[in-house]
C-alpha cells in the first residue's frame, strides 16, 4: 500500500496488542492502540480509522460489542473486526448481523489477521472513493450552483430541480453552445437515477441504419460488418438516462422506431426478433423549433408530444447579460487554477467589451475565449489587448459610434471596407466575412469606391 492506512487496535493485554500492532505495521499500516473500550472509543472519535480491531472481552465497562455499537451509530466509513475465544463464536455471529466486518479466533493467526484487515481496509477505501466521487458529482451538478442571477436563470434552476425529482421526459431547447448537455447531466445527477448510467447520443449526421444500430444495438450478421452482437445505447442506459442531443435532426423513419420504444420500453436489436425490456428516462435537446418542424411535416407530432414532458427554454447569453460577469469570473477562476496562471480579474475596459459582445457561440464560446486569454496573457488582469480579434473590432466600433451622427452613409461604408481590408492585410475572404457580405459584393464595392 502506497499510503499508511490508519488502524485502531483495542486490546487490554499489552503484549498481545503490541504483537498485533507489529504484524500490521509490517503491512505499512499506521497503528494506534488502546487498552480498554472507553479509551478505544475516545481515540476513535478523535481520529479517522479505516479498520478497528477489538477484542470481544475487554477490561472496564465497555466490551467489544459496546465498541461495535458505538462505531455503527457513528455512521463513519470504517469496519470493525472482532477477536474472540472459541467459546464466544455465537456472540460474534450475532455481531456480524449488527455490523461487524468479520471475527478472528484466538490464538491469532497473524497471516489471517493481515488478510482480513487488508480486505476490510480495501472495502473502506472503495466506499470512501465512491463517496468522494458522488460528492464531486453533486457539487458539479448542484442546481444551486447554476451560474446566473437573471430572473430567467432562477426560473430555470427551479424548473430543473422539479424535473429532476420526477420521471418525466425533458426537452431542452436553445441555441448551440448554451450548455444543453450540462443541464441534462444536472437533471440526471440530481435524480433518483444518479447512480445509473448517463448516456449521451448525438442524433445529427447519422443515417437511419447507423442510428438504429447505435440506439438499439444489433446481432451478429445483421448487416455487412456486424461481426459480433453489440449492445445499443438504450441497453447501456438501462436504469439511467439517455440524452438524445440534436433530436430535431433525427430522420422521420427513425422517429417512428424511437416512438415505439418510448411507448412500450422494449428494444429489438437490428437483425433480431427478440425484444428486451429497458427502463430508461429520456432527455432530449435541440437548437431547432420543433413546433415549426411539426407543421412542416419534418418532425412527428406524436413524438414531439411524447418527449415534451417538461419543456425548458435556455436563453442565449445576449438575452441575460447580467449573468455575463458571473460566468466570466467563474471561467477565469477555473482556468487560472487549472492552468496555474496568476490571473485574478479583468480591467474595467475589458469587462465592458466582454459584456457588450453578443456571444453568438454562447457559454461554449465564452469558456474557450476566457481559457485562451488566461493562457496567453502576461498580466494579472485581462485587458482589452487580450481580447480575441472579433472583440477588438467590436470594441473599436463602440468607441467611434458617438462620432458617426450626420456622416454620409456611403462614406461610412467606404471607410469600414477600407479599414477592414487594412486590418486583415488585404485578405478579401476574411474581410467579407467580417463585414457580413459576400465576396462578390465586396469586390464590387472595392471597385466602386476605388479602394486598393
Amino acid at each position: 500500500m502506497s499510503e499508511k492506512i490508519p488502524i485502531l487496535i483495542i486490546e487490554d493485554e499489552t503484549a498481545h496488542a503490541e504483537a498485533l500492532a507489529e504484524a500490521l505495521e509490517r503491512e505499512a499500516y499506521s497503528v494506534t492502540t488502546a487498552a480498554n473500550g472507553r479509551e478505544g472509543l475516545d481515540k476513535f472519535q478523535a481520529g479517522d480509522f479505516y479498520v478497528i480491531v477489538t477484542d470481544l472481552k475487554l477490561g472496564g465497562e465497555t466490551d467489544g460489542l459496546g465498541v461495535l455499537e458505538e462505531i455503527v451509530k457513528s455512521n463513519q466509513s470504517c469496519e470493525v473486526v472482532l477477536i474472540t475465544a472459541h467459546s464466544s463464536i455465537e456472540t460474534c455471529k450475532t455481531a456480524l448481523r449488527e455490523g461487524a466486518y468479520d471475527y478472528i479466533e484466538k490464538p491469532i493467526d497473524l497471516d489471517l489477521l493481515r488478510a482480513v484487515v487488508n480486505r476490510a481496509a480495501e472495502k473502506v477505501r472503495l466506499m470512501r472513493e465512491n463517496q468522494r466521487l458522488q460528492t464531486h458529482l453533486e457539487d458539479k451538478f448542484d442546481f444551486s450552483g447554476v451560474i446566473g442571477e437573471s430572473p430567467a436563470m432562477l426560473r430555470i434552476a427551479d424548473k430543473l430541480n422539479r424535473a429532476a425529482a420526477s420521471s418525466l421526459t425533458v426537452l431542452l431547447q436553445g441555441e448551440s453552445g448554451v450548455g444543453k448537455e450540462l443541464f441534462a447531466e444536472a437533471i440526471h445527477f440530481n435524480s433518483p437515477r444518479k447512480n445509473k448510467p448517463f448516456v449521451p447520443v448525438n442524433c445529427a449526421g447519422l443515417t437511419d441504419n447507423l442510428l438504429e444500430s447505435e440506439l438499439f444495438g444489433h446481432v451478429k450478421g445483421a448487416f455487412t460488418g456486424a461481426l459480433n452482437d453489440r449492445k445499443g445505447y438504450f441497453a447501456m442506459a438501462d436504469g439511467g438516462t439517455l440524452f438524445l442531443d440534436e433530436i430535431g435532426d433525427m430522420p422521420l423513419t427513425m422517429q417512428a422506431k424511437l416512438l415505439r420504444v418510448l411507448e412500450d420500453q422494449i428494444v429489438i436489436p437490428v437483425g433480431s426478433t427478440q425484444g428486451t425490456r429497458v427502463d430508461v428516462r429520456i432527455i432530449s435537446a435541440t437548437n431547432q423549433n420543433l413546433e415549426t418542424k411539426v407543421e412542416e411535416k419534418e418532425f412527428r407530432q406524436d413524438l414531439y408530444f411524447r418527449i415534451r414532458g417538461v419543456n425548458i427554454e435556455i436563453p442565449p447569453l445576449r438575452q441575460r447579460r447580467e449573468d455575463i460577469p458571473l460566468l466570466l469570473n467563474h471561467f477565469l477562476n477555473e482556468f487560472a487554477q487549472s492552468e496555474d496562471r496568476p490571473v485574478r480579474g479583468f480591467t474595467p475596459a475589458a469587462l465592458r467589451s466582454l459584456k457588450s459582445y453578443d456571444w453568438p457561440g454562447n457559454v461554449r464560446e465564452m469558456r474557450n475565449c476566457v481559457k485562451t486569454m488566461v493562457v496567453l496573457t502576461d498580466s494579472e488582469l485581462l485587458d482589452v489587448a487580450d481580447l480575441p480579434f472579433e472583440m477588438h473590432q467590436q470594441a473599436s466600433g463602440e468607441e467611434t459610434l458617438s462620432n458617426l451622427a450626420g456622416v454620409n452613409l456611403n462614406e461610412l461604408e467606404k471607410t469600414a471596407i477600407q479599414r477592414t481590408l487594412e486590418m486583415v492585410n488585404g485578405n478579401r475572404e476574411m474581410a467579407a466575412k467580417m463585414l457580413g457580405i459576400g465576396e462578390r459584393t465586396l469586390y464590387r464595392k472595392i471597385k466602386e469606391y476605388g479602394l486598393n
